[in-house]
């Protein structure tokens, strides 16, 4: 982040402290901070249109009379309670109309829009001596990009706020996306976007790779239709939404980049050549998942509510929320598709050799090409206790017969975990811990990745996908050079020991489900 980033970023978060003293915490101020910001950029859209053709004229806010005085001059000329009334009243009106209004970028970031700020000395305050002071729209978006990222990094790392549950760190999706390598030709989505991390590394990828050489058309198509994400959280995707407009992906008056829903729901009317998400860690949802149609007992229960056609379980279901994406990731995908996908190391190996767990596996490793998978270190992510990997692998376009060989042939395995000590403030992960990995990985000047090399006890492994699908349970955890040492280091806190033990119990009670499953046993549904 450059020096002029930093000093806005500095300056909006002294703010927020401020307003920890009036009840606003830091994610509701980052959600105001939203709001208006995109009211000052509607001003200064609007204030263009004078020095524009007339055919090329941009109105942001409605341009009915009742409307003229409204916006952003009406909040900078009041102060007191008149100020706090006509802010409350403008939320409240935008947030009316962008329920039945067309489908925009406006109506996703104030639908159910609230005033939190309510002393009006301090809301005039960060109008007046903080937002109006800058040039949202026409500035640098580098830098008002930056800043805003940087607001949502630190309101994540607030972690009473709860934030820190949608928060990949930075170093880490910048290091997967120089792994897959996205083109302006690609088009690209992650189904779980939270704040629009992926989003934005791949777009400032390609923007850095090819920015110069794009003519227009195709740079107008990468900024408002090549990439897409879907969230869950209205909250949350409204913050995904301002972080890609203050990075120049989207448009304001145009169709939203984000759609809010829940990305399992049902097929995608999209398909995408590269999808990069890290979903949402948990145990179980409260809906299960099945491939199949339902029968007459499934529509039964409270745990089926919808089913997935294009699952690879068929009529199996699942509460595994991971094992679901991934599912649902690989029917995202093109012919020749790519993904890579943060999953915690459940996904590895939960469930019995007849289990959902298996079968996903099994047909990650037959039908699609599982090439690479990048064992985490601990002590990385914002929730403690939390193991993770990322698996890379694409999608295979030729049809494959029952008794053709698996279309994965080697799964290489880096192992980032075995003695690693990093902790979030004093030794972070940064781009120099994950170096090694992308020059053996995934070399610069090997496409298609033919020239790994396999050295014996080494961090970088290849293991055959024969002799992993010769395991009834299709275990994937394998590749830790000493499993026992990623245990090791500074003695956990009361939190991280909580969410290890949690963790344990549930993965017990995984296992428990599976075999119940195998013997057919019906086990008693979990009380609400």
């Amino acid at each position: 982040m450059n020096q002029e980033a930093r000093r806005l970023v500095d300056r909006l978060w002294r703010f927020c402290n401020v307003l920890r003293d009036d009840g606003v915490s830091s994610i509701d101020y980052l959600e105001q901070l939203s709001f208006l910001v995109f009211l000052k950029m509607a001003d200064e859209i609007e204030k263009l249109n004078p020095y524009l053709p007339a055919d090329e004229h941009e109105h942001v806010l409605p341009t009915t009379d009742d409307w003229k005085t409204r916006g952003w001059s009406e909040l900078v000329r009041l102060e007191g309670d008149p100020l706090e009334q006509a802010y409350t009243k403008l939320l409240t009106d935008l947030g009316h109309r962008s329920a039945g209004d067309d489908h925009s970028t406006l109506s996703l970031i104030f639908n159910r829009a609230r005033n939190r700020i309510e002393n009006p000395a301090n809301l005039r305050r960060l109008i007046v001596d903080l937002i109006n002071e800058e040039k949202w729209y026409e500035g640098r978006s580098d830098i008002k990009g930056a800043a805003y990222e940087a607001l949502v990094q630190r309101t994540a790392q607030d972690t009473k706020a709860g934030a820190g549950q949608y928060f990949t760190p930075r170093v880490l999706i910048e290091s997967i996306v120089r792994c897959m390598r996205p083109t302006s030709q690609d088009t690209i989505t992650d189904p779980a976007c939270g704040t629009g991390g992926f989003l934005l590394a791949a777009y400032q990828h390609i923007i850095r790779e090819y920015g110069k050489d794009l003519p227009d058309e195709d740079l107008n198509r990468l900024r408002t239709k090549a990439i897409w994400g879907t969230e869950l959280v209205p909250s949350t995707a409204r913050l995904a939404a301002m972080n890609l407009l203050l990075h120049s992906l989207g448009d304001p008056v145009g169709k939203p980049l984000i759609e809010v829903r829940d990305a399992l729901e049902k097929p995608s009317d999209r398909l995408a050549s590269m999808v990069l998400a890290n979903p949402p860690f948990g145990r179980a949802s409260k809906l299960a998942i099945s491939g199949g149609n339902g029968d007459e007992d499934d529509r039964g229960r409270d745990d089926v509510a919808y089913y997935r056609p294009d699952f690879w379980l068929g009529n199996t279901t699942t509460t595994n929320k991971q094992l679901n994406f991934l599912q649902h990731i690989g029917t995202l995908l093109t012919d020749r598709g790519r993904a890579a996908v943060v999953l915690p190391d459940n996904v590895l190996f939960e469930g019995g050799k007849k289990s959902p767990g298996a079968q996903i596996r099994r047909e990650l490793l037959t039908s699609y090409n599982l090439h690479t998978m990048l064992r985490l270190p601990d002590n990385i992510f914002l929730a403690g206790g939390v193991k993770a990997n990322v698996l890379f692998f694409d999608a295979v376009p030729d049809h494959r017969e029952d008794d053709d060989p698996p279309n994965t042939g080697q799964l290489w395995v880096y192992d980032l975990r075995t003695g690693s000590n990093f902790t979030l403030k004093q030794r972070p992960l940064r781009a120099e811990h994950l170096a090694d990995f992308e020059h053996r990985a995934f070399p610069a000047d090997d496409p298609h990745r033919q020239s790994r090399k396999d050295r014996q006890s080494d961090v970088f492994r290849p293991f055959d996908a024969s002799e992993l699908l010769a395991d009834e349970r299709v275990s994937l955890d394998i590749g830790l050079l000493d499993p026992s040492a990623s245990e090791a280091g500074e003695s956990p806190s009361i939190e991280q020991l909580t969410v290890s033990v949690t963790d344990d119990l549930r993965r017990a009670l995984a296992e428990i489900e599976a075999f119940a499953q195998e013997l057919g046993v019906e086990l008693p549904a979990q009380a609400d």
